[in-house]
């Protein structure tokens, strides 16, 4: 059976480097050299890490149109593909005037209002994500969603138009706190 628990782990060990670390809203995170994922109620191998984000898959929340859900499964690629050498790591957390909504009002802002699954589609199968939710282990985990996205080097630009749209739209009014981690995939 697959983990639905995954950690990310900055610190100096990992197959992944962090290339850049841009606090768009909030406080920012410790800095960290590399990153490690470990799935599953894993240990990190680094004992002095300088942070663990943790976060569960789960069902695709606000997706609602059966034709966008289907868009999503068809046409995003898998994640660990040998071309897609860059990730970026995206921890949110919302503001309580967002949890404050309905789950009804929230849909709305991120459907109509901000389009952010149309969005998103327009990126694919370049872009490959995958969303952690960390409000499903506490509420006091520091984020409330972790996004993963990895990529080929040539589809940089098109994920930086992504994310300039999205962080454009109603729904990011609503974000407090965000860090955009830029990664490449090396041997340590």
């Amino acid at each position: 059976m697959p983990t639905r628990l995954f950690s990310f782990i900055g610190g100096d060990t990992g197959l992944w480097r962090v290339a850049g670390m841009e606090v768009i809203v909030g406080e920012p995170l410790p800095a960290a050299r590399r990153l490690e994922i470990a799935s599953g109620p894993a240990t990190p191998s680094d004992p002095h890490a300088a942070w663990v984000l943790r976060g569960m898959t789960s069902n695709e929340r606000y997706v609602v149109r059966e034709e966008e859900k289907r868009r999503i499964v068809a046409e995003q690629l898998g994640l660990g593909r040998p071309e897609a050498t860059c990730a970026t790591l995206i921890p949110i957390r919302k503001s309580m005037a967002w949890w404050a909504l309905t789950q009804a009002e929230r849909q709305n802002v991120f459907e109509a209002q901000s389009r952010h699954a149309k969005l998103g589609l327009q990126y694919f199968p370049a872009l490959a994500r995958r969303l952690h939710h960390c409000r499903d282990l506490s509420e006091n985990e520091p984020f409330d969603f972790l996004t993963w996205f990895e990529y080929a080097p040539a589809d940089e630009a098109a994920f930086n138009k992504l994310v300039a749209a999205l962080r454009a739209t109603e729904e990011w009014k609503y974000v407090e706190r965000e860090v955009d981690i830029r990664l490449v995939r090396e041997e340590a």
